[in-house]
C-alpha cells in the first residue's frame, strides 16, 4: 500500500484541508488526494445514474419489464465468469493498468451499444443486464483503489468525505439524467457517460502517480507499480479468510433484507392506490400518478437524509464507535422496524422505515462497508472485493427473488414477510458482532485503531 510521508512538524493544513475539516479529520498533505478521490466517485455515480435512466427507458419501452425479476440470476451467472477473469487480469498488471483496462472495457461496450442502438437493434434486456454488472464492478474497483491509496488510519478518518462524493454523485446524477434524456435522447447520453468515465481515468492516473511519488519520497518500495500477483482467485481468497467470509455474508444478508423491504413498500403502495382509485382499467392512469408521486417524494427524502447523514454524522460516528461499532446501527434500525411491522403494519410506517433504512445504507452503512477493506492485502482489496461487491450482492438479489416467489405461492402475508426480515436482521447482527473483533485485530496490525 502506498503511504504518503507524514507532514513535517509544524506543517499547517491548507485552505482546502481546513474547508474539509467540518466533515472529516483531513490532515496536512491529504486534502488534494481526498478531494480528487471524492470527485472520482462523484463522476462514477453520476455516470451510473445516466446509464440507469437509459436502462429503464429501454427495458420498459421494448416490452422487457417482466424480465427484470430474473435479471439478478442472469447477472450472478455472468459474474461467475467475469469475476475470475478480473482476478486473472489483476494478478498480471498494476493498479493503474487494472483500472484503465476495466474502465476502457466498459467504455468500449458503450460504443457498441451506441452503434447497435442507432442501427435499430433492440437493446432492452442485454443493456439491463450490462448496467447491473457495470454498477457493481466499476464502483467496487474505484473503492478498492481508494482503499489502496489511503492507509487504514487515513481511510478511517477521510472516508466520510470520499463517501460524500459518491453520495452527491448519485443525487446529482439522478437529478440531471432525466433532463438530459429528454433534451438529448438516450444515445447522446451514452456518449456523455463514456466521456465521464474517461475523465475518471485521468483523475486516477494523477492520483496513482501522486501517491507513488509520496511513497518514493518516504523511501518505501514502489508497490504501486508492481502487478498485484498471487495465484489465488477472488473466490479462493474469500474461502481462505474468515474475515472475508464474514464480509461476504454481511453483503448477502444485508441485500436480502433491503430488497425485501422494497418489496413490502411496493406492496403497500399498490394496495393504497387500489383503495384510493379502484382496480378498474379506467383508473390505471390515476394509480400510476399516485405511485409515481409517492416514489418521487420517497426517493427525495431518502436522498436528503442520506446526504445530511454522510456530511455531518459519519465521521463523528466513526470517531465515537469505530468501524465495527458503526456497523451495528443499520441492523438495529432494521430489526426494530420490522419487529414493529409484524404487529401494526401500515404504509406510513414502512415508508418511514425504508427512508431510514436506505439513508443509512447509502451513507453510514456504505462508508463502513468500504472501510472494512482498509486492513486487507492488496490482492484482497482488488480481487476479493470484486467478488463480494459484485457476485454476493447480486446473489442476494436473486435469493430475495426466490423468497418473494415462494412466499407469494404460499400466500405469506405482509406481516409474515416482515417476520422473516426480523430473523434475517438477527443474523445480520450476529455477523456484525463477529466482524467487529476481526476488524479491530486487523486495524491494529495495520497501525490504526478500529
Amino acid at each position: 500500500m502506498t503511504t504518503p510521508p507524514p507532514p513535517a512538524a509544524g506543517t499547517e493544513r491548507s485552505v482546502l484541508e481546513r474547508a474539509l475539516s467540518p466533515f472529516a479529520d483531513v490532515r496536512a498533505g491529504e486534502g488534494v488526494s481526498v478531494l480528487l478521490m471524492a470527485l472520482n466517485l462523484f463522476l462514477v455515480l453520476a455516470a451510473y445514474y445516466m446509464l440507469k435512466t437509459i436502462r429503464e427507458a429501454f427495458i420498459l419501452a421494448q416490452g422487457g419489464a417482466e424480465l427484470k425479476t430474473y435479471s439478478a440470476a442472469g447477472q450472478a451467472a455472468l459474474l461467475l465468469v467475469l469475476v475470475p477473469a478480473f482476478a486473472a487480469l489483476a494478478a498480471r498488471v498494476n493498479r493503474l493498468q487494472l483500472v484503465r483496462w476495466v474502465v476502457l472495457f466498459f467504455v468500449s461496450n458503450l460504443a457498441i451499444f451506441f452503434v447497435l442502438g442507432r442501427a435499430g437493434v433492440r437493446l432492452g434486456v442485454p443493456f439491463f443486464l450490462w448496467v447491473g454488472i457495470f454498477n457493481v464492478m466499476v464502483i467496487a474497483q474505484f473503492w478498492a483503489f481508494a482503499n489502496d491509496i489511503f492507509t487504514a488510519e487515513q481511510g478511517k478518518r477521510v472516508f466520510a468525505v470520499v463517501g460524500l462524493g459518491s453520495n452527491v454523485g448519485a443525487w446529482v446524477g439522478a437529478l440531471v439524467a432525466g433532463r438530459l434524456f429528454r433534451a438529448l435522447g438516450p444515445y447522446v447520453l451514452l456518449v456523455i457517460a463514456g466521456a465521464i468515465l474517461c475523465l475518471c481515468l485521468f483523475i486516477t492516473h494523477y492520483l496513482h502517480h501522486r501517491q507513488g511519488r509520496a511513497e518514493r519520497g518516504a523511501g518505501g518500495e514502489e508497490e504501486a507499480e508492481k502487478p498485484l500477483g498471487g495465484t489465488d482467485g477472488a473466490f479462493g481468497l474469500i474461502r481462505k479468510s474468515r474475515y472475508l467470509m464474514l464480509i461476504a455474508g454481511l453483503i448477502l444478508v444485508l441485500n436480502v433484507v433491503n430488497t425485501s423491504g422494497e418489496f413490502l413498500l411496493g406492496k403497500y403502495v399498490v394496495k393504497e392506490s387500489v383503495e384510493k382509485f379502484g382496480s378498474d382499467p379506467s383508473s390505471e392512469d390515476a394509480r400510476e400518478r399516485y405511485i409515481g408521486e409517492f416514489y418521487g417524494d420517497y426517493f427525495s427524502w431518502a436522498n436528503i437524509a442520506s446526504f445530511v447523514t454522510q456530511m455531518f454524522l459519519v465521521s463523528r460516528i466513526f470517531r465515537l464507535l469505530g468501524v465495527g461499532g458503526a456497523l451495528f446501527i443499520h441492523p438495529i434500525v432494521a430489526l426494530c422496524g420490522y419487529l414493529f411491522m409484524t404487529r401494526t403494519p401500515s404504509l406510513g410506517f414502512v415508508r418511514v422505515l425504508k427512508i431510514a433504512d436506505n439513508s443509512i445504507d447509502y451513507s453510514l452503512g456504505n462508508t463502513a462497508k468500504q472501510a472494512l477493506w482498509l486492513p486487507t492485502s492488496r490482492q484482497e482489496k482488488y480481487k476479493a472485493k470484486q467478488a463480494v461487491d459484485a457476485f454476493f450482492m447480486r446473489a442476494g438479489d436473486f435469493l430475495q427473488a426466490i423468497i418473494v416467489k415462494v412466499g407469494t405461492l404460499m400466500s405469506v402475508t405482509i406481516p409474515g414477510f416482515a417476520a422473516l426480515n426480523v430473523v434475517l436482521a438477527l443474523g445480520w447482527l450476529v455477523i456484525v458482532a463477529l466482524l467487529g473483533p476481526e476488524n479491530r485485530r486487523r486495524m491494529a496490525a495495520a497501525g490504526a485503531e478500529s
